[in-house]
């Protein structure tokens, strides 16, 4: 016997957010987007709300001396090669721009239509995004299934709680379609 079986894999991460990694990353969007701005505290924990900072928090973590907040949406996927629901949240206005446009194109439209490609190259300040539609597709067996069973509240991201609770709300003015967000641009 060898050290390792030779069809040993390494196990997945097991999270319930996609983190892109290097290459090819698939993935498709299984429900509305929520959308806001975020900042990272000292602590490193992520403080969401809807409107846009009007202040510098104490507890904010700096950017070279500056408050930086970001524009975020967040949304399920099913991730591909983790075989799982996840919350993806993007903040990379590259990533956000190009998804944007695939939502106001009528050919494409809704996002919940196709599984989307998103490749990553480089690294630090010099990490690219490539972002793919691929062919319109219905979802693989047991996905829809899958999602339903995660019970994600995408709306307790605001409050700072854990999205992945018991309760699962009902879409909210929170929550905006592919199809309003295309409105807001």
């Amino acid at each position: 016997m060898t050290f390792l079986n030779k069809d040993y894999e390494v196990p997945k991460s097991n999270s319930n957010y996609t983190k892109l990694q290097d290459g090819e990353n698939t993935f498709r969007v299984l429900g509305s987007a929520i959308v806001g701005w975020q900042y990272w505290t000292k602590d490193k924990k992520p403080v969401r709300q809807k409107e846009v900072f009007t202040e510098t928090p104490e507890d904010a973590k700096l950017d070279n001396g500056q408050f930086k907040p970001k524009h975020f949406w967040a949304f399920p996927v099913w991730n591909y090669e983790e075989k799982a629901v996840q919350i993806y949240e993007v903040t990379q206005a590259t990533i956000q721009q190009a998804i944007m446009a695939l939502v106001k194109n009528e050919k494409w439209g809704d996002p919940k239509g196709y599984d989307i490609s998103i490749t990553k190259t480089g690294a630090d300040l010099e990490t690219k995004y490539a972002v793919m539609p691929n062919p319109h597709s219905e979802l693989v067996e047991g996905i829809t299934e899958a999602y339903e069973a995660k019970k994600i509240n995408l709306d307790a991201l605001y409050k700072g709680e854990n999205p992945f609770g018991e309760e699962k709300k009902e879409d909210t003015d929170g929550h905006t379609s592919p199809e309003d967000l295309a409105k807001d641009f």
